[in-house]
């Protein structure tokens, strides 16, 4: 079984394109074998979004949508 901490070891994080130069409020993304990973950049060592590769795809879709 793979955990948490398995699926995100050695990740590389990316900050949002939609993240501001402030230094405030910024979301990281990693992409993972069959999924994307989403976390506050502010909180590193916190919890983690873990979406599969179709369910990341149809939360863009429906956010792309009007």
């Amino acid at each position: 079984m793979t955990n948490r901490d398995d699926a995100l070891r050695n990740t590389t994080w990316f900050t949002s394109s939609h993240s501001n130069d402030q230094g405030g409020q910024c979301v990281q993304a990693a992409r993972i074998t069959g999924a994307m990973a989403i976390r506050d950049s502010k909180n590193p060592h916190g919890p983690a979004f873990i979406f599969t590769t179709p369910a990341w795809t149809h939360f863009i879709n429906a956010l792309t949508q009007n």
